[in-house]
């Protein structure tokens, strides 16, 4: 769906794949009060290996269906400070992946963190969304149903 401004039209959740994970029809939540993208991780650690800096990290955990237990590693990565949306403040990795929403593929800076306790295991944030996207809240799954059709 194509409006304002040529910009797709999104709703308030979807289901997206993230084809260097192997992980499809993911569930996530649209989160205009969130500045950056997020993605549920477990065993999130920093390594060296000599001179090299890398981190390891696992996506979903066990309680989720698509959990592979295939551990990830990223040797390009930055960390950042997130504040969370009870107002603390919390050290982050950040690595850039793609994103297929709406049958197009987009890059993506997203979040490790641990979600095991929120319903949804990918949050995408404003900085993602703009000039992409415009949300409609009454709307969800628009991009999962143009999948199929």
């Amino acid at each position: 769906m194509l409006n304002f401004k040529n910009k797709l039209t999104i709703g308030r959740l979807d289901k997206v794949d993230f084809p260097e994970f192997n992980l499809e029809d993911l569930e996530v939540k649209i989160d205009s009060g969130a500045y950056t993208s997020s993605i549920h991780c477990v065993n999130i650690i920093e390594a060296n290996t000599g001179a090299e800096k890398h981190i390891k990290f696992t996506l979903l955990d066990q309680n989720h269906p698509q959990y592979s237990g295939k551990e990830f590693v990223f040797k390009e990565y930055d960390v950042k400070i997130v504040k969370s949306s009870n107002g603390i403040s919390e050290k982050r990795f950040l690595i850039k992946t793609k994103i297929i929403l709406f049958d197009t593929e987009f890059p993506i800076y997203l979040t490790l963190t641990e979600r095991s306790n929120m319903k949804f295991p990918v949050l995408l944030g404003r900085k993602f969304l703009n000039k992409k996207f415009v949300i409609d809240t009454s709307k969800k799954e628009l991009s999962h149903v143009s999948k199929y059709k």
